[in-house]
């Protein structure tokens, strides 16, 4: 279990919010065996316990990349009535800046205690009952803001800078790690490698390059016919990484339509414009590190 720290999950809803309680979902007959393991497991450690509580969210999984699945709670509705913390995360684009001199370390969550009054609603239901997290899960609105906040918290004092010494740097931040009873996940601790996959982008010495298996995505992407699917595809122009300026631009020009569900007018300089958003991302153009210059500008 984690220990007792300086900041608790809380999770603080608006006035008058009733017990949200919905359903399992239905489940194919390999999901059904997958949660019995995994709540055994989440049991022996203390993580989870059973619950009496109103609240109860249902269970889904998510297949990964090498075959095994993931058990995610859907907590979209409690998080709806959730007053947000607004603690700052970091921004995407900094974090691209900062990660061609850094190795990838992914700490393991849990990593709090949730407070005693609102454990109860964590609860979530599955075809072997109603269970509730002693610790902060995977899933709910406020998790990220908390693991920033104690993220910074662990490492203020100037750590986050790295020596010339790989090996000092790694030390300093396994000790700092330990001390405060966080884990590595072995699994996801990758060392001295010329190249590190990351937000979907290739990191490498002299930049950012696109994950091929991102821009195949993009290539195969169906021709939007309504205003859903054209948001789905501005949406994948929101999460590729920032090597693709004008993307979403263009993506703008068959944005035409004036309600969900009516039918999108693909004229031919549409057609042309989203020909343009497909051939950036198939191009594949790679961000250099900027070397700081007297006469290099910035361009907000």
């Amino acid at each position: 279990m984690p220990p007792d720290r300086d900041i608790e999950f809380i999770i603080d809803l608006y006035p008058g919010t009733p017990p949200i309680a919905k359903r399992p979902y239905r489940m194919s007959s390999k999901e059904l065996v997958e949660p019995k393991e995994q709540l055994e497991r989440l049991r022996e450690k203390g993580f989870v316990g059973p619950s009496s509580s109103p609240w109860g969210a249902p269970v889904l999984f998510v297949s990964k990349k090498h075959g095994s699945m993931r058990m995610c709670i859907d907590y979209r509705s409690p998080n709806e009535m959730t007053i947000k913390n607004k603690y700052p995360l970091p921004r995407i684009d900094d974090l691209f800046d900062q990660r061609r001199e850094q190795n990838r370390l992914e700490v393991g969550l849990p990593s709090a205690q949730d407070r005693e009054e609102d454990i109860h609603k964590t609860a979530f239901v599955t075809g072997y009952g109603r269970y509730e997290f002693t610790v902060m899960p995977f899933g709910l609105t406020n998790a990220p803001a908390y693991f920033m906040n104690l993220m910074n918290k662990i490492f203020m004092d100037g750590l986050d800078k790295q020596s010339r010494s790989m090996k000092n740097t790694f030390g300093k931040y396994l000790e700092k790690l330990r001390s405060h009873r966080l884990y590595a996940k072995f699994g996801k601790c990758e060392f001295s490698l010329e190249r590190i996959s990351y937000t979907g982008a290739y990191h490498h010495g002299e930049g950012v390059t696109v994950d091929p298996e991102k821009v195949e995505a993009v290539m195969e992407w169906p021709r939007p016919t309504n205003v859903s699917e054209v948001r789905e595809f501005h949406w994948i122009g929101g999460i590729l990484p920032p090597v693709h300026w004008g993307l979403c631009e263009n993506c703008q020009a068959h944005d035409n339509a004036p309600e969900k569900g009516c039918s999108v007018r693909m004229d031919q300089g549409s057609r042309e414009k989203l020909s343009r958003a497909e051939s950036q991302t198939n191009l594949g153009p790679s961000l250099s590190t900027a070397r700081h210059s007297p006469g290099l500008r910035h361009i907000p």
